[in-house]
């Protein structure tokens, strides 16, 4: 039935056709949507660049043009010399501090419509000088803690802070008793020292993309005066967190606290309303706590507390957690009918929750006439033509501000199957049912009517038109065959398409798949047969649980048996527990279909339980009850539990009570579980068929505290200072530690007095403990034993070690030491030996002093000796120098007294000329080589003989032969070259060497002097000398 339609909107439509139909026929015509934004910059102040460029590219039809605001205000590109558009992009020239930081924002349009981009930041970095003036210095006594406030210069973004003492680069190291804020750039120092003293400047280092600045402070002046008793108190906290602190999911997070204190106090952080997060366990004993990739499950109260022998402080605050928006739900380019409704919906998550506004065009909606804004959602009523354009829905908060962008096409053209005809020949089975389709394109929607023959149909028992123009004709039968014809109508025109139904027979399944009942792993054959029209083709198709299989992608478990037409069934190999449900096959042709379907019951082991719970916790025990799974119909005969630790990291069975989980149980005690400890829990179940797969973990849970039960190993200590006994320890895993508050009792005394002394030492990591006092002889005997301990109680103590006090240097000096020289570049130093073990410590060994006789002592070279020898070699002397030569004996306090010194001359310096006029014959497998006899000069050593080191060239082992002649008799094989090196020898050593190479080759040799080359003929060898060094062969 045709709708009445008013004269008013057949003529604004007609007043739009002639565009619409320009715009409609280009059909790869669309908005503006954007490529790339302009985002966050950071421009460093000053940059030699000269310019920033803002980027902006969009992708469009027809081609769009661009403009920019900066802080919501059009910029004037053409009207101010320092803008310029590059494509898209905005380059500003001389950017300056104090005319461009702001918002900017790139629009672009075309015919289509315009759109909005983000806001992109521009910021500049800066980095300005100190003051100038003078820091007053500040007295402190030793043992007390100090604050040197940084006061930094203006800049941005934030710098990073370090400081150095007196000057660069002795930065100070952050440890426990130095603290740098990363907030303000104060150094905290929680106990002075003596050391502390001098001229503390704060450095400050911004990095600013490629480039780095740094500035420095003028110097404060700090004095720790020292005090013969320092004092002890108790923790005060100084660098505290705020109250509240609010970050924003994703991003990092660092917390800081320090606290001053004689001793030093530990710093540990907890979590007051939950268990600490796992990311942040390892920073919980520093003063930073840095919680990387914020989430709201961050969120809570955190408390810094400090604490050492004398006491604790502690201070609170919250972490609230906000959210950029994010989108749930955008929108999307969208055509629709003139007159119609359009409803758009977006929608995003954030906190503070992001509101929403819309744009047209880069302008903003309100509800007005036939538009209606709410928050999220857009609702235009009767849509024209004009409304089409470019839309935008913007979600923001405090944090930030995203946009969504679709273009709206609001179409009008009278009915058209041009691209949608109704089929022109419609197969139907006898008894069945068609469907036929007439889908016109038009807007607005058209009025259908539809005819067989002339016959106008209407809705009967067996007809019906459906909303969307489709003919419905049930139980067919012959009489239905003929032409059907569609009629579409608006109030722009009107048209028709027809079509012809050809009746068939139908389709029936002859043999149905019967249900079956098999285990994991089998096969089995389901059958499926069927009959059909002989004119048409037929096809088999089959689904599980309303699924379609498919045979290609699934051809490991599924195959079709035979090739004949009316025959489809279905092979299951190597079947699986999820190949259980619902088969159906269907015998398929163009007209009609018919189906049949069976069950398939897979046996297998279980499936996962579920619904794993904690009921009861303890310190070594909890309580767990679950839900049985799928028993994949074979009784369930066991469950196994199985814990995760971050220790192990992997998944491994616990013990239980009961021992063996019967299949029939849902709840079980899980037993000797490590006190303070984080765990997961998961259930597997077993039955005759095997195990199955493991339930979901459950939720992370920390076993209760308990008092420590096993005693700290590794004890050993000492060395230090004197009259100190430094004792050690191997710290204890966090699987022994048990509870909070975790330390250790160090309990020693002297050996052979009854007065036993203890030190309570604070925190897990701490493997030290020093004691201290005057009466301490050097390396007494101590006997130690150390204990941990927690907040619940103590644990058991170790076995007795023995530890030294500290060693003193020896009192006692080696004698008898004599010196005699070996060569023009070393000596031979020997001497008596002193007792290994002495009152004061071990002897290590021995310390050579040595200096040439016109040097002072105080410049003396040295060489220890690495065990307890009673010689020594020192080389790398000067030849025919007088040397003075004492020993020390040592040990880990340092060198004891000097012994009486020795003298010593070493010998006068081997010959610096090689051997020359080098010949060389050969003579079945040996060669003879012959040279000049070497003169000495009056400041050198007198020859004695020559060395001859010699080797094949193609192996590393070197032989030596020595001889007082000026010739030589070497073992030679025509099939090897060889490296010959000859050396004139004496009292003062080796001296310059001369190297030849000697091989078969074409009949010639070679002579070398320290003149020049000479060449010989012989027709058995060849034999070159090398004056440069041979790197392959070091003598």
């Amino acid at each position: 039935m045709r709708q009445p339609v008013s004269p008013a909107l057949v003529l604004s439509v007609v007043s739009w056709l002639t565009d619409w139909a320009g715009v409609h026929s280009a059909k790869e015509n669309f908005g503006p949507v954007f490529k790339e934004e302009p985002k966050y910059t950071l421009y460093p102040e000053g940059s030699a660049e000269g310019r920033v460029t803002l980027n902006c590219q969009v992708r469009a039809s027809p081609p769009i043009t661009y403009r920019w605001k900066v802080n919501g205000t059009d910029i004037n590109v053409e009207g101010d010399s320092r803008y310029s558009l590059v494509g898209g992009n905005l380059v500003i020239s001389s950017p300056t501090r104090s005319k461009d930081p702001g918002s900017y924002q790139c629009l672009a349009t075309n015919k289509i419509g315009t759109i909005i981009s983000k806001e992109g930041f521009l910021r500049f970095g800066y980095l300005s000088q100190f003051s100038t003036e003078d820091r007053d210095p500040i007295k402190i006594l030793e043992g007390t803690g100090v604050i040197l406030s940084c006061n930094p210069p203006p800049h941005y973004p934030v710098p990073a802070y370090r400081w150095f003492i007196d000057e660069i680069p002795n930065f100070i190291t952050p440890d426990e008793r130095h603290f740098i804020s990363q907030v303000t750039g104060n150094l905290y120092i929680a106990r002075a020292k003596t050391s502390d003293t001098g001229a503390h400047s704060c450095y400050l280092t911004s990095h600013i993309d490629y480039a780095t600045t740094s500035v420095f402070s003028k110097s404060i002046p700090l004095i720790v005066q020292p005090v013969g008793d320092v004092r002890t108190h108790s923790p005060h906290i100084r660098a505290k967190f705020p109250s509240e602190t609010y970050a924003l999911a994703g991003q990092a997070l660092n917390l800081e606290c320090f606290a001053f204190g004689n001793p030093v106090p530990a710093i540990k952080w907890k979590k007051l309303d939950g268990s600490v997060p796992a990311k942040i366990l390892k920073f919980v004993n520093k003063p930073i706590l840095h919680i990387p990739d914020v989430q709201f499950e961050d969120e809570g109260v955190y408390e810094c507390e400090a604490e050492n022998s004398r006491g604790r402080d502690t201070s609170q605050g919250r972490i609230i957690v906000h959210a950029q928006p994010v989108w749930l739900q955008i929108i999307g380019d969208t055509k629709a009918d003139i007159g119609s409704v359009l409803w758009w919906k977006c929608a995003a998550a954030g906190k503070p929750r992001p509101t929403c506004r819309w744009l047209k065009n880069g302008q903003p909606l309100t509800s007005k006439s036939r538009f209606e804004v709410n928050n999220c959602a857009l609702k235009i009523s009767r849509l024209a033509l004009e409304d089409s354009g470019m839309y935008q829905c913007v979600a923001e908060n405090k944090h930030g501000t995203i946009y969504t962008s679709a273009e709206l096409k609001v179409e009008a053209f009278g009915p058209d199957f041009q691209a949608n005809q109704v089929k022109r020949l419609i197969p139907a089975a006898r008894g069945g049912e068609v469907m036929i389709e007439c889908r016109p394109r038009s807007a607005p929607k058209p009025s259908i009517m539809w005819s067989k023959g002339t016959e106008i149909l209407s809705n009967s028992s067996r007809m019906t038109i459906t909303p969307d123009g489709t003919l419905s004709i049930r139980n067919i039968s012959r009489a239905d065959e003929g032409k059907y014809t569609c009629f579409a109508e608006n109030f722009l025109g009107k048209a028709n398409s027809t079509g012809t139904v050809s009746v068939r027979d139908a389709t029936k399944i002859t043999l149905a798949p019967s249900n079956a009942d098999i285990n994991l792993g089998e096969e089995l054959v389901l059958q499926c047969h069927a009959s059909h029209d002989p004119t048409m083709d037929l096809t088999f198709t089959w689904s599980l649980n309303e699924s379609p299989i498919d045979f290609d992608e699934m051809r490991e478990h599924y195959q079709r048996v035979s090739t004949r037409e009316t025959i489809g069934d279905l092979k299951i190999s190597n079947v699986q527990l999820a190949h259980s449900g619902k088969y159906m096959c269907t015998a398929q042709t163009v007209v009609d279909s018919a189906s049949a379907s069976a069950v398939l019951v897979v046996r297998g082991p279980p499936g996962p339980p579920g619904g794993v719970v904690m009921k009861e916790i303890n310190d070594t025990s909890v309580l767990l009850s679950w839900s049985r799974g799928y028993d994949n119909h074979s009784p369930i005969g066991r469950y196994i539990i199985q814990a995760w630790t971050p220790l192990s990291n992997e998944w491994k069975s616990v013990r239980t009570a009961p021992q063996h989980i019967e299949g029939n149980l849902e709840s079980a005690w899980v037993i000797d579980l490590i006190p303070w400890m984080d765990y997961e829990f998961r259930i597997i179940a077993n039955n005759i068929l095997g195990t199955g797969d493991p339930s979901l973990p459950s939720q992370t849970i920390r076993t209760r505290e308990a008092a420590p039960t096993v005693a700290p190993s590794n004890i050993s200590g000492g060395g230090g200072d004197q009259h100190e006994v430094t004792m050690l320890w191997a710290v204890m895993p966090r699987e022994y530690q048990n509870g909070e508050g975790f330390g250790y009792i160090v309990t020693f005394r002297k050996e052979g007095t009854k007065e036993w002394r203890h030190a309570k030492i604070l925190g897990a990591e701490s493997a030290r403990y020093v004691y201290q006092n005057d009466t301490i002889a050097p390396y007494s005997r101590f006997e130690v034993k150390v204990k941990a301990f927690n907040n619940k109680g103590q644990g058991p103590y170790s076995q007795v070690t023995i530890v030294y006090s500290a060693e003193e240097e020896p009192r006692v000096a080696p004698s008898g030491v004599t010196a005699s020289s070996l060569s023009s570049s070393e000596i031979e130093v020997s001497w008596k030996p002193v007792g290994q073990v002495t009152m004061n410590g071990i002897l290590l060994g021995y310390e050579i002093r040595y200096w040439r006789g016109k040097d002072k002592e105080e410049s003396a070279d040295r060489l220890r000796t690495a065990g307890l020898e009673t010689s020594a070699r020192v080389g790398d002397l000067k030849a025919s120098t007088l040397y003075h030569v004492e020993v020390r004996a040592y040990n880990s306090a340092g060198s004891g007294p000097s012994s009486p010194s020795a003298t010593v001359i070493t010998r006068k310096a081997p010959p610096n000329r090689p051997p020359s006029k080098i010949t060389w014959k050969a003579q079945g497998s040996w060669v003879r080589i012959k040279w000049d006899h070497v003169k000495a000069f009056d400041n050198e050593s007198t020859v004695d003989g020559y060395k001859v080191f010699y080797k094949p060239e193609d192996e590393s082992s070197i032989k030596v032969t020595e001889t007082s002649k000026n010739s030589v008799q070497l073992p030679f094989s025509e099939d090897l070259s060889y490296l010959v090196v000859i050396r004139a020898s004496g009292e003062g050593g080796d001296g310059a060497a001369a190297k030849i190479r000697i091989s078969k080759n074409s009949g010639t040799s070679m002579m070398v002097d320290n003149s020049g080359v000479h060449v010989l003929h012989n027709t058995l060898l060849t034999a070159i000398v090398t004056v440069t060094a041979m790197a392959f062969l070091e003598l």
